[in-house]
């Protein structure tokens, strides 16, 4: 560590005396500059300290994380060491202070077999925690959640993104509950029998003003009455609303973000989140940088034009967008990250829920390993504490930010519980 004062260099050593720092003081400095950056070294590891400090004691609860698919991608698996590879492992969880993960179990709705294909990905997460029982254990209640927490392991939960994978039968959904599931996006970007996606619905003529069917509100009032959370992130506006209708129990938008801000089609306009606060509901903010900048769409889609040839090129190889997209970005990284949103656009978006509906209405969504373009600062899974410090700089409490970091989904979480 060092200090730079013009062109005299200081230098910690590393070394401690009676718990002081060595400090190679060049001999043209005087006494009370030597007590100055003493006291400013002293500071800076206070303001660290505090900040992590305050991150560990709250409950850290992650609402969405797709590495399960790069399961599928790459047959990664979460125990490896995996840094410059995927946003997460077991080991920087741990780093970044996370005590929740909900794993989300995705297809793009093209599978012959989607609920097959839920349970291998659910396969492969009870494979990870049956190797490792020490670090990891699937939970499905707060009582639970809070038991492990306290033995210093990760609770781990299941949400399912996209309805088609239940393949409209309530007993596959019981199935997918008793396997871990506490929550269904009902809808990915491609819509289902009994419900509309926002893609859908913004795109096709066909899709508008559908919504839920009489089946798709059987879905939700079941899940009401299993106790799994209903999740309106990637909905069409109609569905949403007769979500709110048909729903006896608080909901979650598990990594959504606010359209005011990002006018991208899947973020919730203001009147979505003023529903959700009157359901007691909670929205969980997505990391994407797409979902907080309302530049970076634009010249993320010029940064692919640059490079279309062998994006097509890699698409048609691997028969995937979504790993094509992937291959790109890392390929021409320091072009990729300059695509990055600053971290202080995500804090935006959580305090403009809370200015719209009050703080106890909002999380953390942050949809690592589905992304590509994360907020600058947040690498991956290990950079969490980072939010907890902007927070503290945006002047929040303790109290609050307990709430934010994961206060909120576990009320929501317990309000849905069969008692």
């Amino acid at each position: 560590m060092g200090f730079d004062l013009g062109t005299t260099a200081v230098n910690v050593s590393g070394n401690f005396t009676n718990g002081i720092p060595i400090i190679n003081y060049p001999s043209n400095i005087n006494m009370s500059i030597k007590l100055f950056l003493l006291l400013s070294f002293w500071t800076g590891i206070a303001e660290a300290q505090s900040y992590r400090r305050i991150h560990n004691k709250a409950i850290l609860v992650d609402t969405h994380n797709d590495f399960l698919s790069k399961v599928m991608e790459h047959n990664f698996s979460l125990d490896a060491d995996l840094k410059g590879k995927t946003h997460s492992d077991l080991a920087r969880f741990k780093t970044g202070g996370l005590d929740v993960q909900f794993f989300s179990v995705w297809s793009d709705g093209n599978q012959k077999n989607p609920f097959a294909f839920a349970n291998r990905q659910i396969d492969s997460l009870d494979a990870v925690i049956k190797r490792n029982p020490a670090k990891i254990v699937k939970t499905g209640t707060v009582k639970e959640i809070l038991e492990v927490i306290k033995e210093n392991k990760i609770a781990a939960l299941i949400g399912l993104e996209g309805g088609h994978q239940i393949e409209n039968s309530l007993e596959n959904l019981d199935l997918l509950y008793k396997r871990g599931t506490r929550y269904i996006t009902l809808t990915w970007n491609n819509s289902t029998d009994w419900a509309t996606s926002a893609f859908d619905e913004k795109t096709n003529p066909a899709f508008k003003g559908k919504g839920l069917s009489g089946f798709g509100r059987e879905v939700v009032q079941h899940m009401n009455k299993l106790g799994m959370l209903v999740d309106v992130s990637h909905v069409g506006e109609k569905t949403f609303w007769d979500i709110m209708e048909t729903t006896t129990k608080p909901i979650i938008a598990s990594h959504s973000s606010v359209y005011t801000l990002c006018p991208f089609r899947r973020n919730l306009k203001d009147e979505q989140i003023k529903a959700i606060a009157r359901n007691n509901g909670v929205i969980q903010i997505n990391f994407n940088s797409g979902f907080i900048d309302s530049t970076e769409m634009r010249r993320e889609d010029a940064f692919i034009k640059n490079h279309q040839a062998e994006y097509d090129s890699l698409q048609h190889a691997t028969n995937s967008e979504y790993i094509a997209e992937e291959m790109i970005h890392n390929k021409y990284r320091n072009e990729s990250d300059k695509l990055r949103a600053p971290l202080a656009l995500l804090i935006e978006h959580i305090e403009y829920v809370i200015r719209l509906v009050g703080v106890d209405y909002v999380g953390i969504g942050s949809d690592f390993d589905g992304i590509v373009v994360p907020p600058q600062q947040l690498d991956d899974v290990s950079s969490y504490p980072l939010i907890t410090k902007a927070l503290i700089e945006k002047g929040y409490s303790k109290k609050d930010i307990n709430k934010i970091l994961g206060g909120n989904l576990l009320r929501v979480l317990k309000a849905n519980e069969i008692h």
